[in-house]
C-alpha cells in the first residue's frame, strides 16, 4: 500500500502482464481524504494492444500511515468525460 499520495496507481499486472496502464494522473486534494483522477488504458487480451484511454476518479483515506481505496467512479470514454465536462461548466457558469 503506498504511504504517500504520489505513490498511488492504477497500473496493475496480472499473469505477467501489464492489465491496466495508467497513463497520466492528477491529485485533486491531499490529506487524510485525497482525491485523484487517473488516465489509463486496458489491454485487450483478444487484440493483444490497449484500448482506448479511460478516466476514474478515486478517494483513499489515509489510515495507519498507508492510502486505502474508499470509492471509485470510473468514466469509460472520451465522451462521457466531454459530457461531465459539459455539464459542470454549466453549472459553474450559472
Amino acid at each position: 500500500m503506498a504511504t504517500d499520495v504520489e505513490e498511488l496507481t492504477v497500473n496493475y499486472t496480472d499473469g505477467g502482464v501489464q492489465t491496466v496502464k495508467e497513463m497520466d494522473k492528477q491529485i485533486l486534494s491531499r490529506g487524510a481524504w485525497a482525491t485523484v483522477v487517473f488516465r489509463y488504458q486496458d489491454w485487450d487480451r483478444r487484440k493483444e494492444e490497449y484500448g482506448p484511454d479511460k478516466f476514474t476518479i478515486r478517494r483513499y483515506q489515509k489510515r495507519n500511515g498507508e492510502f486505502q481505496q474508499k470509492s471509485k467512479f470510473n468514466i469509460s470514454s472520451v465522451d462521457q468525460a466531454k459530457k461531465i465536462i459539459q455539464a459542470l461548466e454549466n453549472w459553474l457558469d450559472e
